[in-house]
């Protein structure tokens, strides 16, 4: 299976000076081109150890100060994280030929931050934090669903469910941040953004 790249190149004159400002561009770009959540990013994360893992989660939010997404503190990652405070992320947007790759340090939000972005989840979702220790063995899909069906009574549809205690964000500061874009013959186009100091440099990678 190979597909061909013909998409436009991209060019070091063409970045906005900030990497983050680049990404809004891109951003909003696959957004506006149809993809499907274009949000969703691959998050690599590492044990105490270098033992690798990854999975799949969702972008909530974005600025300067980094990439913003939401978990159970006790999850996989959630531990991972603790004991290895750093972490790449990917966003694959085949379906335009670009990547982006996002590494650096990793924070943990605010439990401020974290309960006002808890409010703006749906009702079920709100539900589904309390009843899923993330990562943790349960016995069958029905104890799962009772947990839930427990949570619902106690917390009918227009209660205010607070954010669980366990259940936060995490921030991942960049240090450098890679640019994708496909191209014929393989020769594709890799400019990634480097950290020095106050400002970003940008270099260009073979592909």
């Amino acid at each position: 299976m190979r597909a061909r790249y013909r998409q436009a190149g991209l060019d070091e004159k063409d970045l906005a000076a900030d990497p983050v400002d680049q990404f809004e561009q891109w951003f909003a770009q696959a957004a506006a081109s149809g993809l499907h959540e274009p949000n969703a990013m691959v998050l690599a994360t590492a044990d105490a150890e270098g033992r690798p893992s990854t999975r799949t989660v969702l972008l909530k939010r974005f600025d300067r100060r980094g990439f913003v997404f939401f978990t159970n503190y006790g999850s996989r990652k959630g531990r991972e994280l603790a004991a290895n405070p750093r972490a790449s992320l990917l966003f694959p947007w085949h379906a335009v030929a670009r990547q982006v790759i996002v590494s650096g340090t990793v924070e943990r939000t605010g439990r401020a931050e974290t309960a006002a972005y808890f409010r703006t989840r749906p009702h079920g979702s709100q539900l589904g934090a309390w009843a899923s220790e993330q990562s943790s063995t349960v016995a069958s899909r029905a104890q799962l669903d009772q947990l839930y069906a427990e949570l619902a009574e106690r917390y009918p549809e227009g209660e205010d469910v607070p954010a669980p205690p366990q259940w936060g964000g995490f921030r991942v500061v960049p240090e450098s941040v890679e640019f994708w874009q496909g191209r014929e013959n393989r020769l594709h186009d890799r400019l990634r953004y480097v950290r020095e100091g106050e400002r970003w440099a940008v270099e260009r990678l073979c592909p």
